[in-house]
């Protein structure tokens, strides 16, 4: 049986993996997601990373107010954003027509990456993220 497509509303929506090297500092995040914020046909951006809770979650200090530097409130595109991660990756999902669409932007994602990311990041095109319910989802409703 063959794999059904990775489309919303019949409409293929690939995405972009960036992988940082390295874990990025509050002012790099948000220098990556304004300069990718500019790009056109960008549908979401999601972001994962080490966690920086409000509250610390375990140890002798467990309860306590998380007072982390990088647990701080950016700017992106003059919307506050709160920081809840020290963010390794990067998944833009991409609203493209053709593959000459998705290698323009792809290469402006990457000259926005190059600028903004210091030691180095692997990126990645393919689909990493649901776009349909899955049988966990029907089990829970």
């Amino acid at each position: 049986m063959p794999k059904p497509p990775a489309d919303y509303a019949n409409v293929p929506l690939p995405e972009v993996r960036i992988m940082t090297n390295r874990l990025l500092s509050a002012e790099s995040t948000e220098a990556v997601l304004n300069a990718i914020d500019k790009i056109e046909h960008i549908r979401q951006v999601n972001m994962s990373g080490e966690s920086l809770p409000a509250n610390i979650n375990s140890g002798p200090a467990k309860g306590i107010p998380n007072r982390h530097s990088e647990r701080r409130i950016i700017h992106v595109d003059g919307r506050e954003v709160e920081l809840h991660c020290l963010v390794g990756a990067f998944y833009i999902e991409l609203e493209v027509d053709d593959s000459e669409m998705l290698d323009s932007v792809v290469g402006k994602i990457k000259e926005a990456c190059d600028a903004h990311i210091a030691d180095g990041y692997s990126l990645e095109i393919g689909r990493y993220s649901k776009y349909r319910p899955t049988l966990n989802d029907y089990r829970s409703a």
